[in-house]
């Protein structure tokens, strides 16, 4: 159907199709300088020393796991109120996970107190996910992380240009993990990026990105080399440089975005805070991304009723997210695992249209469906 109101839209113009003839008039497709000037001003936004794009964010965690040595017998606590690529990364490296419950319905983010009670021997690292682009209790976690010598990965798909502290989310941990899918505040279709300050995750990420080989073909196209060797098992997680080109007009226009889609944000709680249904995040730490708007349904709301009616209205909506752990592939894995808090928010959470192009009027038009849906 054709909505009145989507869920998500992009943002892109002209300046995208010129950087995308730009690409196929240079006739160099495959990852190369304009990647390379990506990397690099990804890294300077995010005050990264080290940036590296691959095809999507599921790569980027599973090179993060890779990197840090993650393997058969080590355990990663994680949350399950997050995309199942979060902990898959986790298990196509032969680790297990431990879900996390998270803090409550007000904070949708894992809860400290429950990664320092699933901390075992076999601990070897914490996966964060900053969900809709708001800030982890990092202070608290990067804590425990110290102290019982465990590295953190942040899931950072949902937060690029997100800050706390004056410091870029991604950058706290081990390594952050972002993504470039289609609805996310940075889009390029598909796509993501790994950041890092370390130099010993740089050096593997940059050669498990492409077949662990010593150089890349686009240096043996320029001179650069004319041979290479195979040091370690990588992947071919490459980007291409159309992506990357509509990657580098995307963070031009992010901060001026997640402007935008703060202040609807704010429209939206000033204007649904009466209707009795719960709204996550009303305090935020730092700056955040403001990915998703997520609500909460009262207490014994039919939820495929209201979006069904929302639909009905033309207002397409979506879940953010079934939690993991009640997937069936993760239950004959892990049996069934009891995350009240996460189970609770699994039930009532719909996510509400957001995103820079909206305006006004339909952030009304949405508040205006859900008073009558309700």
């Amino acid at each position: 159907m054709e909505w009145q109101v989507s869920l998500a839209d992009l943002d892109y113009g002209i300046d995208e199709e010129m950087a995308v003839l730009g690409v196929l008039r240079s006739k160099w497709l495959t990852m190369g300088a304009v990647t390379q000037q990506f990397e690099a001003e990804f890294a300077k936004a995010t005050g990264a020393q080290y940036a590296f794009a691959v095809s999507n964010a599921t790569e980027a965690l599973h090179l993060a796991c890779l990197a840090l040595g993650i393997g058969p017998g080590d355990e990663v606590i994680a949350p399950s109120l997050s995309f199942v690529a979060t902990t898959n990364a986790v298990l196509y490296t032969g680790g297990t996970v431990r879900f996390a419950d998270i803090i409550g319905p007000n904070e949708l983010t894992i809860d400290p107190n429950e990664i320092e009670r699933l901390i075992t021997p076999h601990t070897r690292a914490i996966i964060v996910m900053h969900y809709g682009g708001y800030a982890c209790q990092m202070d608290a976690i990067l804590d425990i992380a110290a102290r019982n010598n465990l590295e953190v990965i942040e899931d950072t798909a949902h937060a690029p240009g997100a800050f706390l502290n004056g410091k870029a989310l991604g950058t706290f941990g081990a390594a952050g993990c972002f993504s470039f899918f289609s609805n996310k505040n940075l889009s390029t279709g598909e796509g993501g990026m790994v950041t890092t300050n370390r130099e010993d995750i740089a050096k593997k990420v940059r050669l498990q990105r492409s077949h662990g080989m010593t150089t890349l073909t686009y240096d043996r196209h320029h001179g650069h080399a004319h041979s290479y060797d195979v040091v370690d098992l990588g992947y071919n997680y490459r980007i291409d440089e159309i992506r990357s080109a509509l990657g580098l007009v995307q963070l031009k226009k992010l901060p001026a975005n997640n402007a935008l889609r703060e202040r609807f944000t704010l429209q939206y709680r000033q204007a649904l805070k009466e209707l009795g249904v719960g709204l996550p995040f009303e305090n935020t730490r730092g700056q955040a991304a403001y990915h998703i708007f997520p609500m909460l349904l009262p207490e014994g709301t039919n939820r495929d009723q209201f979006i069904e009616r929302m639909r009905e209205q033309g207002i397409q909506t979506s879940i953010h997210y079934s939690p993991i752990h009640t997937f069936s592939y993760y239950r004959n894995r892990f049996g069934d695992l009891s995350l009240p808090r996460t189970e609770e928010v699994g039930r009532r959470e719909v996510t509400l249209p957001l995103y820079p192009t909206m305006g006004e009027e339909k952030v009304a038009q949405v508040v205006a469906a859900i008073r009558q849906s309700l």
